[in-house]
């Protein structure tokens, strides 16, 4: 099956294929797509402040492109959980304060590759307008459009479809564990009140993401990876993987008493994300693009896709 994800701004449809599935038969036929991460924050769990003038973004932007990203999620905001992992969670960012960060990269960006795909990463509608107005073509809710559901308006006035991913809380003081007697059935049901509430807002193309390690235990993120393939069968959307140096991929390479550092995650992540795109996911979001399409390429050739 081919997936087309709308574009604002003109932008041609975007295509991920992913696995072929039919229903209680064989997955023949492999295609992902790489999201590369740009976080504009000084908070991050993992790389932030290193982003700090718009020359950095433009620099690690060119990078990501070369490196075969199809397109680049912008957040300003860090969405890091409080918890066991990370402590305190992320501060809370003011709308203007989250402009500040993210329209400057987003019209640098535009101007210097204007053949980039753009997303912006936030769950408040006035960011995403500016980032819209400044060229961006979607918007990555982590909320799933569940805070401030005025969200779907504001992409369907654009013309930007959406990424709706599942999280219970609200960013930054997200619960690190959200009790759920059936993790893809809990995340399901939301994902689809959100697929809902976009198209009756006119939201031209939706994606779902089940929303590794957002409000879950170490083993209902892995039960989310194991049932890729009923999400697609379900949605028949893209489905977006977002696995990359979290905190369970720490705890699968080590233990939950020592997890692997993060700086020592990337094969983990890989990992995972490829068992996602082996149950047919179709946007694969990472910090590390090229270990990560160059793991694509060759799961792809190796398949027989």
């Amino acid at each position: 099956m081919t997936f087309v994800l709308p574009l604002a701004h003109g932008r041609a449809p975007l295509n991920a294929t992913p696995m072929t599935v039919a229903p209680g038969g064989p997955l023949v036929r492999v295609g992902a797509l790489v999201m590369g991460i740009l976080n504009l924050t000084p908070d991050s769990f993992s790389d932030g402040g290193q982003l700090v003038t718009v020359d950095d973004v433009l620099r690690r932007a060119e990078q990501m492109l070369e490196d075969g990203a199809a397109m680049l999620d912008l957040g300003g905001e860090s969405t890091r959980p409080r918890g066991t992992a990370y402590g305190a969670g992320a501060a809370a960012v003011d709308v203007d304060e989250e402009i500040r960060r993210v329209v400057p990269a987003v019209e640098a960006i535009v101007q210097r590759f204007p053949e980039a795909i753009l997303s912006v990463d936030t769950y408040k509608p006035a960011v995403a307008r500016a980032a819209l107005e400044a060229g961006a073509h979607l918007v990555n809710d982590v909320t799933g459009l569940r805070l401030f559901p005025e969200m779907a308006a504001v992409c369907a006035a654009a013309g930007a479809s959406v990424i709706a991913m599942h999280s219970t809380g609200v960013p930054g003081q997200m619960p690190h564990v959200a009790p759920a007697s059936d993790i893809v059935q809990t995340v399901g049901d939301a994902l689809e009140a959100a697929v809902a509430a976009a198209e009756a807002a006119g939201v031209p193309g939706v994606a779902v993401d089940p929303g590794f390690g957002f409000g879950k235990t170490p083993d209902d993120n892995l039960r989310l990876i194991q049932a890729t393939r009923s999400f697609v069968e379900r949605f028949r959307r893209p489905v977006v993987v977002a696995v990359s140096r979290k905190a369970t991929v720490g705890i699968v390479l080590g233990s939950s008493d020592a997890p692997a550092p993060v700086d020592e995650r990337l094969f983990g992540s890989v990992g995972l994300a490829l068992a996602a795109v082996a149950g047919g996911a179709s946007i694969v979001r990472t910090h590390d693009v090229r270990p990560t399409v160059e793991a694509l390429r060759a799961f792809a050739a190796g398949w027989g896709g």
